[in-house]
């Protein structure tokens, strides 16, 4: 890609609107400060010293806070959090964010807010060590009026955005964002608005909506080596197909047969892949949304993905600035 075209293509993003839908996170990092070493008096265990917390978007937060990087002029997050602490920490960080419109983001009394705290141990010279994580979900289902809610908010962004993104991230199903309620509204206008799907519990039953997915997700659908079965469910869905292959890079396949793989660029010293898939996601949606080809579409997520992992001890995201310079 030419340096002409690349400033072509991102100069359109502060003209775009995109919605994000799906489950999002508060992610809490507590710093440990290794030399700060005590024991309990009361158990006899060793004391963890916490020197520092940040608290930042996850899951759903962690692509649009790669949107927001971009300059994608407007913004809107579609989820919920519950009334406690988490929930204000992610409200605050969502909130902060250039370009975002909270109009349909809902608080709960009912819900708990989905949190990954993650303890990191740091130590001079070494990168940010983590620890067992400690997760907060949802494991009952979503109530009838917060789904009511939910679903009422995507019909009324779809004929308002340029793309929308869909991240189903819960493990029980119909205990997040994306429900089966949710999935019917988004089969009703999914042929008048550039929508792409994620799901980490695969896209199976999902209306025919762009795909992104990884080699595994793509493997309950169909059996076959990854061009051909990502040809074959594009033929099928009538939408592009997009394929995460990690080390290997990105493949496309498109509704008429064509493939196309992007190779990943070479990794510079120690990596952290936490956060390089919704990287992509967003650099994904962002491009050609902003009518990038598809060589020059892959070329834009797999440089970001190669930023965002060279960023230890968070969950990072790459500017255009960023991803130019790479």
């Amino acid at each position: 890609m030419t340096t002409e075209r690349f400033q072509a293509i991102t100069d359109k993003y502060p003209s775009l609107r995109i919605a994000v839908v799906g489950d999002y996170s508060c992610d809490r990092y507590l710093e440990i400060d290794s030399s700060k070493q005590e024991t309990s008096l009361e158990t006899g265990l060793p004391v963890h010293n916490v020197t520092n917390i940040r608290a930042q978007p996850g899951a759903a937060g962690t692509v649009l806070a790669n949107l927001s990087a971009l300059g994608v002029g407007e913004l809107w997050p579609v989820g919920f959090c519950g009334c406690d602490g988490e929930g204000y920490e992610l409200q605050r960080a969502l909130e902060q964010m250039p370009g975002v419109r909270m109009n349909y983001f809902f608080e709960r009394k009912t819900q708990r807010t989905f949190t990954y705290c993650k303890p990191l141990v740091m130590e001079p010279g070494q990168p940010p060590r983590e620890l067992n994580r400690l997760d907060s979900k949802n494991w009952n289902p979503t109530p009838e009026t917060l789904q009511q809610n939910l679903t009422d908010a995507v019909r009324a962004l779809a004929g308002k955005v340029d793309a929308m993104i869909v991240l189903d991230q819960v493990d029980e199903p119909e205990t997040g964002v994306v429900t089966t309620s949710l999935l019917a509204a988004i089969d009703e206008f999914k042929s008048q608005t550039l929508i792409i799907g994620d799901s980490r519990n695969g896209l199976k039953n999902w209306p025919h909506v762009i795909y992104k997915m990884n080699a595994n997700e793509l493997a309950q659908f169909t059996d076959g080596e990854p061009k051909t079965a990502a040809i074959n469910l594009a033929r099928k869905t009538g939408q592009a197909v997009f394929v995460s292959l990690a080390e290997k890079g990105i493949l496309a396949a498109t509704p008429d047969g064509e493939a196309t793989h992007s190779p990943a660029l070479p990794v510079r010293g120690t990596i952290d892949i936490v956060g390089a898939g919704d990287a992509v996601t967003a650099n994904l949606a962002t491009a050609i949304a902003a009518s990038a080809e598809l060589p020059e579409t892959l070329e834009l997520a797999n440089r970001a993905a190669s930023v965002v992992i060279h960023k230890l001890g968070t969950t990072g995201t790459a500017s255009v600035e960023e991803i130019m310079a790479w």
